[in-house]
């Protein structure tokens, strides 16, 4: 009969605890390594196989699990987020941590993400790099007007900010002491330079979307109102394998769009959204779904940008329109926030987004899983994350539209 071995590692920069347990001898092993991960890996290749070895994601990255691929070792990567740990453990080493993840894998009671390839992650890295810009950017700019306020100088309120004549309007602004002129010429510099590095991450990213192993998915994105080139790019590069979740609700749930619930006894109540998985995803779903607001319609620049799409997305682009805007009118009547509104958009946005991508295939691996044996895949966790369960009715092009249900 088969036997397995456990491993579980916890992993820094400069050491790495493991502990591994041979089922097939009932025998705990320890071992602790230094910074690196060749000789991780060599220590794996020599325990029985096969081996089924995890570690919790962190600074240290995917190279450990991608090196010990490489060597045909299956070594997954953890939430840390959802490891369970005793809320009255008040010790805790490096060796603990290990022993304790090889107890729960053995358990299954860890739940892996999603290790993307090293392109994916170049791509993620960069777009998250132009979303820290954007963030500096709008505190750079504060620091400019709050500055300008503190002495009385107030842009007029009917006139747009940050357009050029604004740009004229504060470089012709001085002062007499030349303190407070280096000071503001210090923070209208920092803002200048921000635009530079934001415009030059703009261009290298809209050269990226025009790839060969995105540019069909960025251009699936793109037929959603409120969903441009990069922010098409971003979702892509934050979600990427959009087949791992199994229905709609699951991809909601990832992003962290869904309610918080505290369930006890005959007593149930909702609160915030968990607020779980990536936070540049569910700020740009945010920001998208705030474009639902409007009436539904189809203007010029949406239309070009949905040109060369199949109709089938579309289709549920267009029905996305529909129901938004209504969700965003009944929750307005009904005297919510307009924030409460917008996230409860941004979850259903999220669906739609799914069902628009859910027959994507990546180019990379479309000849891949075609030439793959059935009997290789079956039974896998990767089968079972792919096998598409039944959509939302609302999701469903091929359903007939009833009186409650249709969405134009």
């Amino acid at each position: 009969m088969e036997t397995v071995t456990w491993v579980g590692m916890d992993v820094h920069a400069r050491s790495t605890h493991a502990a591994a347990v041979i089922a097939a001898a009932g025998e705990l092993r320890r071992a602790r390594f230094g910074g690196g991960a060749e000789a991780v890996v060599a220590w794996l290749g020599g325990l029985p196989a096969p081996v089924r070895a995890c570690y919790e994601a962190g600074s240290t990255g995917y190279g450990l699990a991608r090196a010990a691929q490489s060597a045909g070792v299956a070594v997954g990567v953890i939430a840390p987020s959802k490891t369970p740990r005793a809320p009255g453990e008040r010790i805790k080493t490096d060796r603990r941590d290990a022993e304790l993840l090889v107890r729960l894998v053995m358990a299954g009671q860890l739940h892996p993400v999603a290790v993307p390839t090293p392109r994916v992650e170049a791509l993620r890295d960069l777009t998250r790099a132009r979303d820290r810009i954007r963030g500096d950017l709008l505190r750079a700019r504060h620091r400019v007007s709050k500055l300008l306020l503190r002495y009385g100088r107030v842009w007029p309120s009917d006139r747009g900010t940050w357009t050029q004549e604004h740009h004229h309007w504060l470089r012709r602004q001085r002062f007499d002491d030349p303190n407070l002129e280096l000071a503001y010429l210090d923070a209208l510099a920092a803002v200048d330079a921000l635009m530079r590095r934001r415009d030059l991450l703009d261009q290298r990213l809209l050269v990226a979307a025009q790839d060969a192993d995105v540019a069909a998915a960025v251009a699936r994105l793109r037929a959603f109102r409120g969903i441009n080139t990069l922010t098409a790019l971003a979702l892509h590069a934050e979600i990427h394998d959009w087949h791992r979740f199994g229905r709609p609700g699951r991809l909601a749930a990832w992003i962290g769009l869904v309610p918080s619930l505290y369930q006890s006894g005959e007593s149930a109540q909702s609160g915030a959204i968990t607020k779980s998985g990536s936070r540049h995803a569910r700020r740009l779903l945010v920001e998208a779904a705030w474009h639902y607001r409007r009436r539904p319609g189809r203007g010029v620049t949406l239309t070009r940008r949905q040109e060369g799409v199949d109709q089938h997305t579309i289709d549920i682009a267009w029905r996305c329109q529909h129901r938004l805007y209504r969700l965003h009118t009944r929750l307005r009547d009904r005297g919510k926030p307009a924030n409460v509104a917008t996230v409860a958009a941004a979850r259903e946005l999220a669906c739609f987004l799914w069902d628009a991508m859910r027959e994507y295939q990546p180019p990379t691996t479309t000849a891949a899983r075609a030439s793959a044996e059935p009997s290789r895949l079956a039974g896998t966790p990767a089968a079972t994350m792919r096998r598409r369960l039944r959509p939302r009715a609302f999701l469903d092009p091929r359903r007939p539209a009833t009186k409650q249900g249709h969405l134009g």
